[in-house]
This record gives C-alpha cells, sequence and structure tokens, in this order.
C-alpha cells in the first residue's frame, strides 16, 4: 500500500469538503458545511495516495458520542484510490483513536455495510444507538425514513 494517513490540517479543508460533496450527490453520505468541517477538523483524519500527490485520496472523522460510544463518520476514498487498503486504513487510524480515549464501541451508519463488516462490524438496530438518534438523527432531513444501517464494533 502507498498512502499515508494523517490528522487532517486547516489547509486539507477544501479537499475534503469537495470530496464529501461528491460522496454526498451520489447519496452515499451526507452533506457537511465549510463552518461544520473547520468546527470538526480536530476528529478528521485524511489519506494521501502516493500516485496522486496533488490531492487528498480519502477521509474519515471520528466523533465520541457518549462515554462509551464513538462514531466513525464522513469515510470516503476516491475512487480512482480504492482497493488500495486506503479504507481500511482510515478506519483502523480511527479506532486506535478511539482506543486511546477509552472508548468502548464505534459504530457507523452506512449504505455499504459489506466494508464494514469485513472491519469487524456487526449490524444492529437503529434504535439500539439512542444517543445517535437524539443528538443527529433528529435534525436529519431523512428522519425518520433512514436508509442507513447501522453497524458497531467492540474496542
Amino acid at each position: 500500500m502507498s498512502c499515508r494517513v494523517r490528522k487532517a490540517h486547516v489547509e486539507d479543508v477544501p479537499a475534503i469538503y469537495e470530496i464529501l460533496k461528491r460522496f454526498s450527490v451520489q447519496g452515499l453520505l451526507l452533506p457537511r458545511s465549510y463552518v461544520n468541517l473547520y468546527e470538526m477538523l480536530q476528529s478528521f483524519y485524511v489519506a494521501e495516495d502516493e500516485r496522486f500527490a496533488d490531492r487528498l485520496a480519502g477521509t474519515a472523522s471520528l466523533q465520541v458520542a457518549w462515554e462509551d460510544l464513538a462514531e466513525l463518520r464522513s469515510l470516503a476514498v476516491e475512487e480512482n484510490s480504492r482497493s488500495r487498503g486506503l479504507g481500511r486504513a482510515l478506519a483502523e487510524k480511527a479506532e486506535q483513536d478511539a482506543a486511546r480515549l477509552k472508548v468502548k464501541k464505534m459504530f457507523v451508519l452506512t449504505f455499504v455495510p459489506e466494508f464494514f463488516i469485513k472491519l469487524g462490524y456487526r449490524q444492529v438496530s437503529l434504535d439500539s444507538l439512542p444517543q445517535k438518534i437524539w443528538a443527529v438523527c433528529f435534525n436529519c432531513v431523512h428522519y425518520p425514513n433512514c436508509k442507513e444501517i447501522a453497524l458497531v464494533k467492540d474496542i
């Protein structure tokens, strides 16, 4: 694998925004505003693919939701960088950070559960994540008709 995963920097925000925007247009992720990205920057990781030194290849963020629960959010890898281990590397970096924070469980909401199942996540009911529903989902335009699948992983 010829990639590097690192914490995001302020100058990465425009590239993160564009990656997430492309995925949101496809209906795979919810969009994030520039304001939100700057506010949450310290929770973001970015992947660099050495074949494309001029731009980022992927992104992910870790957001603590409760004392024992964190969410892997905004995991996206550019199409021309897929199947190179970048998604796995981003997820693993977030999981390492969650372990450092002593979070016991991580979850993800996704339209592509197969990827996360390969990483050791298991499917659960969205109702089993009440902190997420009331903190974020309740204000989402898709609530209560969310089609995302909830998965969790013990850390």
